[in-house]
C-alpha cells in the first residue's frame, strides 16, 4: 500500500476511533458523565435511584416515577476544566540510517468545556409518567499548544460534538416496583487533524470530518423492598453509528491530493447502572452506585472507501470493559438546604497497549461535594464540585503498539492529568 493510502488509513483509524473521545476523558473511554449537577455532588452515588432531581433518568429511566405532580423542568450545566500534559521523548529513524530523539512537552492538551443537559417530566396519572432528556453523552477535545510538536503525526487536534434525545415512559406498578423504557436518538459530529507524514512529518494537515445519526433505547426498574430503602437498575443500549465523512490528503501518493469519502460502522457501548439508597435518619441518607460499560465490544471495525467499499483498514479500539464505583451521602441541613458529598474510583478501559496521544486516559479517583437550595415549593437550585485525580500513566507508542507508524516514530513519556468540574442546575415544577 502506498503512503497516500496508508496515511488515509492511519488518519481514519485514529480519527473516527479517537475523535469521538474527549481528552482527557471524564467517564472512561469517550463518554461524558457530567449529566447532573445534583448527582455530581456525590460523585454520582445513587444516580439510578429516585430523588428530588429527575436527572437520574439518564442512568435509569424508571426513576421518572418519582417525579412530582404536574410538569417539571430541569436545566443542568457542567463547566469542565481539564489539565493533561505529556512529557517524554520522540524518536524517529532517518536515512543514514540514524535515530533522532527529541524531548517534548505538549503543554496542556485538554480543552475547557461546557456540557449542558436538560430534563422534563409530566405526571399523567398515579401510574403513568412521561419524561425527556437532552444530553451530550460523548465529546470534548484535545489540542497540543504547538501544532507542530514532535508527536503531531499522532495528534494535531481532535474535536467532537454529540447530542442525544431520550423520550421515555414510566409505569408505577405498585408501591414497590416501577419500570420504564425510552428511545435514544443520537447525533455525532467529528473533526480530526494530523500532521502528514511522507515519509517524515510535514506541515501539511490531514483532516477528517464525519457525522452520523442513529438510534438505541434505555430501560430500567426501581424496587423499594421496604420503606427507606431503594434499589435501581438502569440500562443504556449500544447505538450503531454508520459514520460517513471525508478525509483530506495534503500529500500525493497512490491517491492525488484532495478529499475522499469514507464510511465505517461504530457501535457505542452498552452501560448498566446499579444504584442503592438507604435512609439512616429522617434527614440523612447514604447512597452507592456500581457501573459497568461494555467497552470491549469496540474491537476493530472496518473502514471503507465510500466509492467502491474497498477496505482501508480496521479501527484499533481493543478496549477492556470500564467500571465505576461510588459512595456518598446527603444531609438535610434544614427545610431549604441539603448538603452532600461523595467519592469514587473509575477503572479506565484504556490500557498502556491502547493508550494514544489523542486520549491519555487512565484510572481516576473522584472527590465531590455539593448542595441544594429549595427557594420555594416550585423552585430549587443545585451546585456540585468534583476534583478528579489521574493515576500515574505512561504513554508508549512504540513498535507493537496499535497506533505506531515508522514514519511517525516512537512516542514515549509520562502523562500528568487532573480535572476540576463545577456544576449548577435549576429545577422548576409547574
Amino acid at each position: 500500500m502506498s503512503w497516500a493510502s496508508t496515511k488515509s488509513v492511519n488518519l481514519t483509524s485514529t480519527a473516527i476511533a479517537l475523535g469521538l473521545m474527549c481528552g482527557p476523558a471524564f467517564a472512561g473511554g469517550f463518554a461524558l458523565r457530567e449529566q447532573s449537577a445534583y448527582y455530581q455532588g456525590m460523585s454520582f452515588a445513587g444516580n439510578g435511584t429516585t430523588g428530588p432531581s429527575i436527572s437520574s433518568i439518564f442512568w435509569n429511566p424508571a426513576t421518572i416515577t418519582g417525579a412530582r405532580d404536574g410538569f417539571t423542568f430541569e436545566a443542568h450545566n457542567a463547566f469542565i476544566l481539564p489539565q493533561a500534559e505529556i512529557k517524554g521523548d520522540h524518536s524517529v529513524t532517518v536515512p543514514g540510517p540514524s535515530t533522532i530523539t527529541t524531548p517534548f512537552n505538549t503543554g496542556d492538551i485538554g480543552s475547557d468545556a461546557w456540557v449542558g443537559a436538560t430534563y422534563a417530566s409530566y405526571k399523567v396519572s398515579d401510574q403513568v409518567f412521561l419524561g425527556f432528556g437532552l444530553n451530550a453523552p460523548y465529546g470534548l477535545s484535545t489540542k497540543p499548544k504547538d501544532p507542530n510538536w514532535p508527536g503531531a503525526g499522532y495528534n494535531r487536534s481532535s474535536k467532537v460534538f454529540s447530542i442525544n434525545a431520550n423520550p421515555i415512559v414510566g409505569f408505577k406498578l405498585n408501591e414497590m416496583v416501577s419500570i420504564a423504557v425510552g428511545a435514544q436518538i443520537q447525533y455525532i459530529h467529528v473533526r480530526l487533524t494530523n500532521s502528514a507524514a511522507a515519509p517524515v512529518l510535514s506541515s501539511g494537515t490531514t483532516s477528517l470530518d464525519g457525522t452520523s445519526t442513529a438510534v438505541g433505547f434505555t430501560a430500567g426498574v426501581t424496587i423499594t423492598p421496604f420503606e427507606g430503602t431503594e434499589i435501581g437498575l438502569g440500562f443504556r443500549s449500544s447505538v450503531g453509528h454508520d459514520v460517513s465523512g471525508t478525509v483530506f490528503l495534503p500529500v500525493a501518493g497512490s491517491l492525488p491530493v484532495g478529499s475522499y469519502s469514507i464510511k465505517t460502522k461504530l457501535i457505542t457501548p452498552e452501560m448498566v447502572t446499579l444504584s442503592a439508597k438507604q435512609r439512616i435518619t429522617d434527614n440523612f441518607r447514604i447512597l452507592g452506585t456500581f457501573e459497568w460499560t461494555n467497552w470491549s465490544r469496540l474491537t476493530e471495525p472496518k473502514v471503507l472507501l465510500e466509492a467502491n467499499d474497498a477496505q482501508l483498514t480496521t479501527l484499533p479500539f481493543n478496549y477492556e470493559d470500564g467500571y465505576f464505583l461510588s459512595v456518598g451521602g446527603e444531609y438535610d441541613f434544614n427545610e431549604k438546604i441539603t448538603l452532600r458529598a461523595g467519592a469514587a474510583y473509575e477503572w479506565s478501559p484504556v490500557t498502556t497497549q491502547t493508550r494514544s496521544a489523542r486520549l491519555p486516559d487512565n484510572d481516576r479517583i473522584w472527590v465531590s461535594a455539593g448542595s441544594s437550595y429549595r427557594f420555594n415549593d416550585a423552585l430549587s437550585f443545585d451546585l456540585g464540585y468534583t476534583h478528579i485525580f489521574g493515576t500515574d500513566t505512561d504513554l508508549k507508542i512504540v513498535p507493537g503498539h496499535q497506533d505506531y507508524a515508522s514514519t511517525k516514530g516512537s512516542l514515549t513519556g509520562e502523562i500528568d492529568s487532573s480535572v476540576d468540574i463545577f456544576t449548577a442546575s435549576m429545577r422548576y415544577t409547574f
